[in-house]
């Protein structure tokens, strides 16, 4: 091509600026890679996934879903279908995003329509009368805001001097004892408020109201915090406790707010019965407080929708001010999800859930008080599912928990059985996932198994035969506690007989306990002995794992300090603890003598290969004598060997494990040839060195009975050690 170029284009004027041009473009083309280059060098600080024009949203979503759930074959922990009030609230938050996008005067003039809806319908469902509302999505955000009204409100230079006001006369909030964790706490550290400015109320020390206020120490608290110059803020009152479902004195409690001009807030499960028809005097006090906070999601099965506070101030401005009220459209659009839910559920579905919530905890608690005595056939203790929330009119929750009538208890004996009622609560909550129930432990009750329908079922979907199967788990499982409970000093006592044998005490185990082998090794290396008793005890277990046997067997709970034990899972009602722990001591007897066994011949092989190395090594020396020196030089070693070839040969060793002996390997090669004995089935051990003097081919020959198996009749095992 080249050729033909200079011959078409004889001018040399055309002939220079031809090669000027090529070099000119092989410029341009390198310049052109390297900034090809520098880009792949900048596209390497980019995420993977953002790198190039993008991914299509099937992609995304198939991450998406690997990201929930993982490797999972089974549906059955996944979220249930989310139904059609599911899908409409999903629906809200997409029109959100799209209704945002539109004419500004359009999306003020729907925003405004969907916000003040949602709160006149929530104000009538809740019988709160002239009430406003503020939606957020952290449950504690609307008493956050509740909070900064409040200071706005009780110090008039706040707004323009800050915190420097409340520096003379400091403010106080006051919250119950019984109050959801981390409450007071969170709210001191939003507004920059000390620790010392939350007052924590005593629960009543009354019967049948343990974790209800106490009114009158509330009284002493607040006139001690003004007689010292302090301000009493704000009041946070229970309709429904976390943990039990208890209502405070609400109507006492308003009543002391007003004397004192604080503001009261109202919290808990108990307000959503406020929809109903026939509400306790106790419960709808509520309406009397300056403001609430409804969590209508769990309630009404509604997943994402936003919390609402609902609150009453004459002050716009100072709502405005503080975030309760605002002028963005974004905020007043938070709304429409909860709108368009609230309208596709209508009021009857609306009460027809939370009743049926309702129903679900009396079903449950009817078959409990059922309940009152189990006995178990081995054992003369009574067993019994104890109630520990009765006569709480409408209140959706109930606890309950495992107990037994035993001699004045201890502190052992009540760990051991917090200790059920854990194991009693985690079994049931894998049974039985559908029922929603969960562990929660009080002050005065200690641990218990809580059924809250109104803040589960909505969402899961519980209906009677979850709550029949939960009582049909509790009937199966109260008397394997029972009797595990009982067997448990008779397995100490057994395994106390056993002197290789030591019981291991976790009294967070719910099952018999723990024990652990102690080889008899006498080694006086301690960390020596340490591992030898891991080892026994790790066999152990995976022995004991692999019999067929309805005791379960682990290394116990997930944060024991104990190690290099076994756990013995719950009793059974056909077990014999005396064989259990018997047939225990004995595997690990045997685990012990095979181990010894073991490093035994170990031992014994690591001589036969020392001596045959010592052998090895003579009859090399003997050899190298007989032929001569001159053997030995490379060039003249092998001319020798060229015209006198030596035929000697240093032959292998053999060990017999049995006999203890070494012999030369000529009678291993013979046997090939010649008839196996069925009396001569003894295994015999090749030991030959390698040219580099540095490693041994050790061979084990086995004789084996079937000759159809391997026609020589033996089976051959190399191993090479260096």
């Amino acid at each position: 091509m080249e050729r033909a170029h200079d011959q078409i284009i004889t001018d040399p004027i055309l002939n220079e600026m031809a090669k000027n041009i090529e070099e000119a473009m092989k410029i341009l083309e390198n310049g052109q890679r390297e900034v090809e280059e520098r880009q792949k060098y900048i596209l390497k600080d980019i995420p993977g996934p953002l790198q190039g024009c993008g991914q299509d949203v099937s992609s995304i979503l198939q991450l998406i879903q690997n990201l929930m759930y993982g490797e999972e074959k089974e549906d059955s922990q996944r979220m249930h279908g989310l139904g059609e009030r599911g899908h409409v609230t999903l629906l809200g938050h997409s029109l959100v995003a799209y209704i945002s996008g539109l004419h500004r005067e359009r999306v003020r003039r729907l925003s405004i329509r969907v916000q003040s809806d949602t709160t006149l319908w929530l104000c009538r469902i809740f019988r709160y009368e002239n009430g406003s509302a503020y939606y957020h999505d952290d449950d504690r955000e609307g008493l956050l805001r509740v909070c900064r009204l409040v200071l706005y409100s009780r110090y008039e230079d706040y707004a323009t001097e800050g915190y420097a006001v409340l520096s003379c006369r400091h403010p106080v909030i006051y919250q119950s004892s019984a109050c959801r964790p981390g409450l007071g706490h969170y709210l001191c550290s939003q507004l920059g408020l000390a620790l010392s400015s939350l007052c924590t109320v005593p629960s009543s020390t009354t019967f049948g109201s343990e974790h209800q206020m106490d009114v009158s120490v509330l009284d002493r608290l607040i006139k001690d915090d003004v007689k010292s110059g302090k301000v009493p803020l704000l009041l946070i009152a229970n309709a429904g406790t976390a943990g039990a479902g208890h209502t405070d004195k609400l109507g006492n409690l308003r009543e002391l707010c007003d004397q004192h001009n604080m503001w009261l807030h109202v919290e808990g499960v108990n307000l959503a019965t406020l929809a109903l028809s026939c509400v306790t005097s106790s419960v709808l006090a509520a309406t009397r407080c300056d403001s609430m906070t409804l969590t209508l999601g769990p309630w009404l099965g509604l997943p994402a929708v936003p919390a609402v506070t609902l609150y009453r101030h004459e002050d716009p401005a100072l709502a405005l001010a503080t975030g309760l009220a605002s002028t963005q459209v974004a905020e007043k659009l938070r709304a429409l999800p909860l709108w368009m839910s609230l309208q596709n559920l209508g009021h009857d579905r609306i009460v027809k859930r939370i009743k049926h919530a309702l129903r679900l905890s009396e079903r449950l608690l009817e078959h409990l008080k059922k309940m009152t005595s189990i006995k178990t056939p081995v054992c003369h203790f009574v067993s019994y599912i104890c109630v520990t929330v009765e006569d709480e009119v409408n209140s959706p929750i109930v606890l309950f928990k495992f107990s037994q009538e035993t001699s004045p208890g201890s502190t052992q004996a009540i760990s051991m059985f917090s200790t059920g009622v854990l194991q009693l609560g985690e079994q049931l909550a894998q049974q039985v996932p559908s029922s929603g129930v969960d562990l929660v432990h009080l002050e005065d009750e200690g641990s218990c198994v809580r059924f809250n329908p109104l803040m589960t079922s909505a969402l899961l979907g519980t209906q009677d035969g979850d709550v029949d199967a939960l009582m049909e788990r509790i009937g199966e499982m109260v008397p394997l506690l029972s009797l595990t409970m009982c067997l448990r000093h008779e397995f100490r006592e057994e395994v106390s007989n056993h002197s290789n044998l030591t019981y291991v005490e976790d009294l967070n185990w719910p099952g018999l306990g723990g024990i652990r082998y102690n080889p008899t090794c006498k080694d006086p290396d301690e960390s020596k002995r340490q591992l030898l008793q891991e080892k026994i005890n790790g066999d152990l277990l995976k022995n004991l794992q692999q019999l067929e046997t309805e005791v379960e067997f682990s290394t116990g709970p997930e944060f024991s300090p104990e190690k290099s034990c076994i756990f013995i899972g719950m009793a059974t009602e056909n077990l014999d603890v005396a064989k259990l722990v018997d047939a225990i001591a004995a595997m690990g007897r045997d685990i012990e003598e095979g181990s010894k066994l073991l490093d035994n011949m170990t031992e014994t092989v690591q001589r036969g290969i020392q001596e045959a190395e010592r052998q090895l090594q003579k009859a090399n020396e003997e050899k190298i004598m007989k032929e001569g020196v001159l053997r030995q030089i490379p060039v003249v070693g092998s001319v020798l060997n060229w015209f006198s070839p030596v035929q000697s040969s240093v032959n292998g060793k053999t060990f017999n494990l049995v006999a203890g002996s070494l012999d030369s390997t000529e009678s291993i090669y013979s046997m090939k040839t010649q008839p196996v004995k069925e009396t001569d089935l003894t295994p015999v051990f090749n030991i030959t060195k390698q040219s580099d003097g540095k490693c041994f081919h050790f061979t084990i020959i086995t004789p084996l009975t079937n000759p159809s198996i391997l026609p020589e009749c033996m089976r051959v095992t190399e191993v090479l050690f260096c």
